[in-house]
């Protein structure tokens, strides 16, 4: 077999000698994805690394439900037969058998795969080696306490979904270290699919499907990888990546350092729907209707529906809004899905899935695609699409304990918890003050730009584009010149009046001011603010290590030592998310002065020598001058 492979495949087959290694021998980092090109890569049993001779034993696990693990003895009713009564019995636990593997075959393999006793073993090796009783145990073939880069954990679908409902918090600590995957069940008769966001919100990186079976799992499916250019990966939140983070696959509020969102989205009309799929009659008139989902974690789950368009043929309008609130953006999904309303069956027309973070605001083409994913000829929808607080923008909300209100504004700020422990609670302190600032920073440049655009006659999700345009056509005379240029003042556009203007056009000019101060305010303090942050988070992931023998100092046992370890980490969370909402807050600072250069000079507010050019070079030279140090990427988003 390990001689078929190599001549069959030859150079794309990739092999784990290719790895660097470092002085012990071991692998320092795992090749990246684009290493990985048109690879071929072998996953089954290894031999371990110290195996010596030509071959070895290897246990044979069984992932799905006859490997001994806690499903055993348990009575599982098959997908579909519910009606029938039909169940299955799993068997009771029986010693993995041992399979003879030659070591030119395990050589090839460069993905070992084990099964769900690796994460019983490694929930033990956390919790001091106290195993739960329902973990297996085999003497015989003991387990490493930490897995090898190279290993590949491999859930049956009854199992993992298990852990995801019992065991949330440890399953996604344990796919920070080990790649995880999940198959769906052998009692699926009918091919069918579990719904992978279950296992996705769990921390899941693979999770396999029927591709043979068309509906809304696999609609999900791809409108998950759909994103990050439909190279097939994409990066799980930080949440699931970070050594430390607050995160539950159920949690019902919102998730520290992650700002809650606002969607709405207004389904104006379709056009050009087709009839469903084996619809016979020429005549048939179709009643269509549009069905929004969201997918995500428990508290974003939702779905609502238009209501029907009688006899509107192919062209329905529906001139309909709806709002969802979403506490785990990074995790939703948004599906569209348009049946045909009827007394037997509603039938399926078309549907699409898109990511939430691929969303874009504004007057969209929603393009169909048919049961197997294929598209629809000339099928869409046409809706609008409005986010607010996004990078904790728009009407600041509730967050729980950690939120209190001060000041004359009634402004939230974020705070951290208590530890308990007295050298925690002194170095989460000093965030105390730059926490407080971050907040001040992004909510007086949010509230500025409300300010203007509300001054400019327009809502809170209008563009800064069309707010130049209201201002202009204020500015503008009768003989069609401009009351106002547009300079730059340090780097930044400013409107300077060239006439005498009324005192309503003056209060605009002066919430631009405003705003661009804002803005101006927010860009030049937002590294210092953030390395501050920034220095407190390292300092608390310094005591990550000594996190128990802290404990102990101060005395902590039982419910007083989970609680501190809770906040400590509740800490850490809140520390990164805020960092990371400053700087996104000074990204989206830096595209709203390029909107508003390029909206004046499309609007005639700039001469010929302040031109939006001028203004790039004059915003090269702020950034190599040192006080503005990052550039703007847009990282994928819209």
């Amino acid at each position: 077999m390990a001689h078929h492979l190599k001549k069959v495949f030859g150079s794309r087959l990739y092999t784990p000698d290719a790895l660097p290694v470092s002085l012990g021998g071991r692998a320092t980092t795992l090749p990246s994805p684009e290493q990985l090109k048109g690879r071929v890569l072998i996953v089954g049993k290894k031999l371990p690394p110290e195996q010596e001779g030509s071959d070895g034993e290897v246990s044979e696990e069984d992932e799905e439900i006859g490997g001994g693990g806690p499903l055993a003895g348990r009575r599982m009713t098959i997908p579909g037969e519910e009606e029938l009564g039909m169940v299955l019995v799993v068997p009771p636990p029986s010693q993995p058998r041992k399979l003879q593997l030659h070591k030119e075959l395990s050589d090839v393999v460069a993905v070992a795969r084990t099964g769900s006793r690796s994460f019983y073993v490694q929930r033990g090796n956390c919790k001091q080696h106290q195993s739960p009783p329902s973990s297996p145990s085999s003497p015989s073939s003991p387990i490493p306490p930490e897995l090898p880069y190279w290993t590949m954990c491999s859930l049956g679908e009854g199992e993992a979904g298990r852990l995801t409902s019992e065991s949330p918090e440890d399953l996604v600590m344990f796919t920070k270290r080990t790649l995880t995957r999940v198959r769906p069940s052998s009692v699926r008769l009918d091919s069918s699919n579990p719904n992978p966001q279950g296992y996705w919100k769990g921390g899941v990186q693979l999770v396999a499907l029927n591709q043979q079976t068309p509906g809304a799992m696999l609609d999900l499916h791809r409108g998950r990888f759909s994103q990050n250019g439909g190279c097939g990966y994409v990066l799980r939140p930080a949440v699931m990546r970070d050594e430390v983070s607050y995160f539950s696959a159920h949690t019902h509020g919102c998730v520290p350092g992650v700002p809650p969102q606002t969607l709405r989205i207004k389904v104006i009309s379709a056009h050009n729907l087709p009839k469903p799929q084996g619809s016979g009659a020429k005549g048939e008139v179709i009643d269509p209707y549009v069905v929004l989902e969201l997918h995500g974690v428990p508290a974003d789950c939702a779905e609502q529906r238009t209501r029907t368009a009688a006899q509107n043929q192919d062209d329905p309008l529906f001139d309909e809004t709806f709002e969802f609130q979403v506490n785990m953006p990074e995790l939703a999904l948004l599906r569209f899905v348009v049946l045909d309303d009827d007394y037997i069956g509603d039938d399926f027309i078309g549907q699409y899935s898109v990511a939430f973070e691929c969303l874009q605001p504004g007057y969209r083409n929603v393009p169909l695609l048919g049961m197997a994913g294929d598209p629809l000829p000339h099928t869409s929808l046409f809706v609008h699409v409005a986010i607010t607080n996004r990078r904790g923008g728009g009407k600041a909300q509730r967050r729980g304990l950690s939120v209190r209100r001060v000041g004359r504004r009634g402004r939230e700020y974020v705070t951290l918890r208590h530890t308990g422990i007295k050298v925690l609670d002194e170095a989460f302190k000093q965030a105390s003050g730059p926490l407080k600032e971050a907040t001040d920073l992004r909510e007086d440049a949010q509230s500025s730009t409300a300010s203007f655009k509300d001054q400019c006659g327009l809502p809170s999700v209008a563009k800064l584009k069309q707010c130049i345009q209201s201002l202009a056509t204020r500015l503008q005379s009768s003989d069609g010149a401009m009351g106002a240029t547009m300079v730059l003042r340090e780097g930044y556009p400013s409107l300077e009046p060239l006439v005498s203007l009324s005192e309503m056009t003056r209060k605009l000019l002066a919430a631009y001011d405003s705003m661009i101060a804002s803005q101006k305010h927010l860009i030049e303090n937002a590294d210092g603010v953030q390395e501050r942050i920034d220095q407190v988070h390292r300092e608390g992931m310094d005591f990550h290590e000594d996190l128990s023998r802290l404990s102990e100092k101060e005395g902590l046992k039982g419910q007083k030592l989970n609680k501190a370890v809770e906040s400590f980490t509740w800490n850490i969370t809140v520390l990164k998310g805020q960092s990371d909402l400053l700087r996104g807050a000074k990204m989206d600072s830096l595209d709203a002065l390029r909107q508003l250069a390029l909206a004046c000079e499309a609007c005639g507010l700039t001469s010929s020598c302040n031109s939006s050019s001028s203004f790039s070079n004059a915003e090269l030279h702020f950034s190599t001058s040192g006080r503005r140090s990052s550039t703007h990427n847009n990282n994928g988003r819209i």
